[in-house]
């Protein structure tokens, strides 16, 4: 769809959501089917895509671009019916004899605005739960993953209906001009500056949004670990799609009693994932683009490598990098990183620990290694975070039954699984009132009245 055509793109998307099409079940679920057959089969193309944008191999590609999707939409398929039939809760003493409701209904016509660091997966399942839900999308991908983009517009074409699922590709201006649009739900995924953006826009027209966003996320690493697991998990989180991961670990925190044993071990993982030669590598993937080599190669600058720290800029190459921080406060910490350098400091006490994740607050994600459970749990109950994992990385947005999204500046709002479809809908709350029964004393109370009286005192102890 040309990106020229946007306002006629959203006219046709009311258009089509005001026909009610999209309020049968059957619609939506043979809709759902339609997109799982044409992923299927362009199945192909997409690894193709995927790998000429961000250098993927097939089987990263597929374990967590493809394959999350396929999981998506079956478990979407199977608990549909149930999810979107009106649920009866217990009627209160105030409404005597009305039978009550709760409705999920569609928001209507809603923006999707993806990201370049999972292009397709990223793309798709916000889709899924805003088609679940009976609504409309609008997609506009990343300008930055084209050959995804292409895809992506041959499959939306193919599984949907002109005004059902539409795609407008463009760079941030058509992003600018979209968000002027007045829709009925946005949902957005990227960066906390334009995050901030997207509320802004939002707020004009009080258009509810899902913010799906980043942040630098810790990785605390206690003296009782298993050493060999903790660092291939570690590796396999922090440089999966060369470290493009919005919860990929920002950095570690390491008790100093085990540092040079984590460091050695570390090193040793990397070269035994990804080989001695690590540029061609085939399980090894590659920076979006020149520009943002350019900016890790400028936040190495000054600090002491412990490991990596080549790059090619022409083929947006940045090799596994490990390197040392003496402060909180250095630069390199400031923000997220979103590449494939893992800075490291250490810390001697849980004092000196809590001084070190009191630095960043709200992140996207949290992680603890240590064989002591209750020091693990006491971290995860006491930090504000979206999600976490005790010895492991990224496993928590594996479970379709838990939900993903971010607190404070990484996030409002959450998704996957049923979480998509209640993200995308409006529990519209209703009562059936019998006419046979009426208590007439309630038009006329009085404050006088006995009855108030006893009702006033009855609601301080009992709920009705």
């Amino acid at each position: 769809m040309s990106s020229k055509k946007y306002s006629f793109v959203f006219e046709s998307q009311k258009n089509f959501f005001e026909s009610k099409a999209t309020l049968d079940i059957t619609y939506r679920i043979n809709s759902l089917r339609k997109l799982k057959k044409q992923i299927q089969l362009h199945e192909n193309e997409i690894i193709e895509a995927l790998n000429k944008d961000l250098g993927k191999s097939l089987a990263e590609s597929y374990m967590s671009e493809i394959g999350i999707i396929y999981n998506e939409i079956n478990y979407v398929l199977k608990k549909i019916k149930k999810w979107s039939k009106k649920r009866k809760v217990s009627s209160s003493l105030f409404n005597f004899l009305s039978t009550d409701y709760i409705l999920p209904c569609p928001y209507g016509v809603t923006l999707n605005i993806s990201p370049w660091n999972y292009p397709f997966q990223l793309s798709i399942s916000p889709i899924i739960g805003a088609i679940s839900a009976g609504n409309t999308v609008v997609l506009k991908p990343s300008e930055h993953s084209p050959n995804t983009t292409n895809v992506l517009e041959l499959v939306i074409e193919k599984s949907f209906e002109r005004g059902h699922v539409d795609i407008v590709t463009g760079g941030p201006d058509i992003g600018q001009k979209l968000l002027k649009l007045n829709w009925d739900y946005i949902f957005f995924t990227g960066s906390t500056e334009i995050g901030k953006i997207v509320a802004k826009e939002a707020a004009k027209t009080l258009t509810p949004v899902t913010l799906e966003l980043g942040g630098n996320n810790p990785c605390v690493i206690d003296k009782n670990i298993s050493l060999k697991t903790t660092s291939k998990r570690v590796i396999w989180g922090k440089f999966l799609n060369c470290g493009q991961t919005c919860i990929a670990p920002n950095f570690l925190a390491i008790d100093v009693k085990i540092k040079d044993s984590l460091l050695n071990q570390l090193i040793y993982d990397i070269k035994d994932t990804f080989g001695d030669d690590v540029y061609n590598s085939p399980y090894y993937s590659r920076i979006i683009n020149k520009k943002h080599v350019e900016r890790l190669s400028k936040l190495i600058k000054g600090y002491k490598l412990l490991h990596g720290g080549n790059y090619n800029m022409e083929k947006n190459f940045f090799e596994p990098t490990i390197l040392e921080v003496k402060s909180i406060k250095d630069k390199i910490l400031k923000d997220e990183i979103f590449g494939p350098i893992l800075p490291v400091l250490t810390y001697q006490s849980v004092d000196d620990l809590k001084t070190i994740l009191n630095e960043y607050n709200n992140p996207l994600a949290f992680y603890v290694f240590s064989n002591n459970i209750s020091f693990a749990e006491d971290l995860i109950s006491t930090n504000s975070f979206g999600g976490g994992a005790i010895n492991d990385t990224i496993g928590q947005i594996v479970n379709k039954k838990l939900p993903f999204g971010g607190v404070g500046n990484s996030g409002i709002g959450k998704y996957h699984g049923h979480e998509s479809f209640k993200t995308f809908s409006h529990f519209k709350p209703f009562i059936i009132k019998s006419n046979y029964f009426d208590l007439s004393f309630k038009y006329k109370l009085s404050e006088n009245s006995l009855l108030f009286r006893l009702t006033r005192k009855f609601l301080k102890y009992i709920s009705v």
